[in-house]
């Protein structure tokens, strides 16, 4: 029996890990242990604890509770509590998931004790390391010994900054494996769509018509803490919701439905807040979010994870960002770049509105990338 650790601290990375623990469930109970650490990065009820049993993930073994803070002190005690459990559970390795901090503080303390790091979502890049979330992916990358890129450009990004992609077992840290098996997110995609229709009426409840609503998403502190940029964004809004006659729904963050009180210019604020087509949200569940995103008409958002659930979808995407990991739904016409540029972002609106042509090719995998995942896995340890 191979013991499998999991960190996880962000809502995200307990939904991509949704896949690994189903695979492990359907097809791994005989041979593989998994042992879930939550680092309570994330600690609001509705943004993390709730996902476990919607997503039907087991409970986390340990929760450090970390809570948010400054970079350092957060990442700190995630590091020190990650350690003393890995001193306890020895596990064979640790999977760590994108680019948040409770990424980077599990790739440090297993790398200084020598446990492999499985990097799922590794190679990706947007080449602004302003983002802390950039400095996180590329460090955690670079003490992994098994990195699976999701996208083939990710597998190239690797293959620039040096990885070897043609290494054989047995993989280490100064040998790591390069594996393009697909994306964990594509798998969730397939699964929780159609669950959704059983687990969630979400659209019923809130009397919304199929394809004829907008959803957007707005929570990187870039955006959110930045008044010239929340304003110009919601300003967007509220011209596309008056212009077009749309209905925009906007789940909140907590920081975003905060920060809207502290920076909107007043009179956009009550606009916003008294437009009959902008619907304000509490967070809402992944199940839900899943259905919101299959039956909208487009998708506005900052958000990497439902920038890619929109492509999945087949639905049109304005990014609230001036670059993106997930270069291949722009490259191919599904996704526009827009910032927080109020201009751009109703120029994008527009031309999605004539409806273009988009070819939503296949660039994620079929759908199995987690079972992939760990037969590799297991596969190294005993080569044929």
């Amino acid at each position: 029996m191979k013991k499998i650790l999991t960190i996880i601290g962000a809502r995200p990375q307990i939904i991509k890990s949704a896949a690994i623990s189903r695979a492990i469930k359907n097809h791994f109970t005989q041979v593989i242990e998994e042992v879930i650490v939550h680092t309570g990065q994330h600690y609001d009820e509705k943004m993390s604890a709730v996902f476990f049993e919607e997503l039907q993930i087991p409970q986390p073994n340990y929760n450090l509770q970390v809570g948010s803070g400054k970079h350092g002190y957060q990442t700190a005690r995630m590091i020190e509590g990650i350690e003393e459990i890995l001193e306890i559970e020895k596990p064979n390795f640790v999977i760590i998931y994108g680019d948040t901090n409770s990424t980077l503080a599990a790739a440090i303390a297993a790398a200084k004790i020598h446990i492999p790091i499985v990097h799922i979502e590794a190679g990706l890049r947007s080449f602004n390391k302003k983002m802390p979330e950039e400095v996180n992916r590329i460090l955690s990358d670079h003490v992994s010994t098994y990195l699976f890129p999701p996208t083939i450009t990710a597998f190239e990004n690797l293959q620039k900054e040096g990885f070897k992609i043609d290494n054989l077992p047995l993989y280490t840290i100064d040998n790591p494996a390069v594996i393009s098996v697909g994306d964990v997110m594509y798998d969730n995609t397939c699964f929780f769509s159609e669950l959704s229709e059983t687990k969630t009426n979400i659209i019923q409840t809130h009397g919304l018509l199929k394809n004829q609503f907008v959803l957007a998403t707005i929570h990187r502190n870039t955006n959110t803490d930045e008044a010239v940029r929340i304003n110009a964004i919601f300003h967007a809004l509220q011209t596309i919701a008056d212009s077009y006659q749309i209905k925009i729904v906007v789940p909140l963050h907590p920081r975003t439905r905060k920060q809207m009180k502290l920076l909107l210019e007043s009179e956009l604020f009550e606009a916003i807040h008294s437009n009959p087509r902008i619907l304000l949200l509490e967070p809402v569940s992944f199940l839900e979010m899943i259905q919101l995103e299959k039956y909208a008409q487009l998708v506005i958002t900052d958000s990497g994870g439902v920038q890619k659930e929109a492509y999945f979808l087949k639905k049109p995407c304005i990014i609230l960002r001036s670059e993106t990991e997930w270069v291949e739904i722009v490259e191919n016409g599904a996704a526009l770049l827009c910032d927080a540029d109020y201009q751009s972002i109703l120029d994008a609106y527009g031309y999605f509105e004539n409806k273009p042509t988009i070819a939503y090719q296949n660039s994620y995998g079929n759908g199995n990338a987690a079972e992939s995942i760990l037969q590799t896995l297991l596969q190294s340890i005993n080569p044929q």
